[in-house]
């Protein structure tokens, strides 16, 4: 677009070309890629490891945006707060990685390229000695790229 005050043609940035490079929506437009590496997490109740409701969803939507990608890598670990002893902190961050592990395979992801890992209650204490709920999670990285 050209305006022209005075006499003298001036430009707006960006809009004397706006219009011969870009007559198609496509080339303004493009879909975000899916297939990429991702992580999310699953959070979960005080002292359980058995997926919410809302877990579920969040697990199948990633699942579903996933689907027709080439899962490559799949790294799930699990965490808890302090809340309790390091044994039993240590087997409740297992069983929920354990956990999202299995709806993620049972939504039709492959078995094998999964890591399994749990972390306990480490790191999970402030300086201030404070417990951290938001460590009852588990974090999941995903390795994806489009199929060839």
């Amino acid at each position: 677009m050209i305006l022209v005050v005075g006499g003298l043609g001036l430009a707006l940035a960006g809009c004397g070309l706006t219009s011969e490079l870009f007559r198609s929506r496509d080339r303004l437009v493009a879909e975000p890629q899916v297939c990429v590496p991702q992580r999310f997490e699953v959070y979960f109740a005080d002292s359980e490891a058995r997926l919410t409701e809302s877990a579920r969803q969040a697990i199948g939507l990633t699942a579903a945006k996933l689907n027709g990608c080439d899962i490559r890598r799949v790294e799930v670990t699990g965490l808890s707060d302090a809340r309790g002893g390091g044994a039993a902190n240590q087997s409740l961050s297992e069983r929920r990685a354990l956990a999202v592990a299995d709806a993620l395979k049972a939504a039709g992801w492959p078995a094998p390229v999964f890591t399994v890992e749990a972390v306990g209650e480490t790191g999970s204490v402030t300086d201030s000695g404070a417990r951290e709920p938001m460590r009852r999670r588990t974090e999941v990285l995903v390795e994806a790229a489009p199929r060839r």
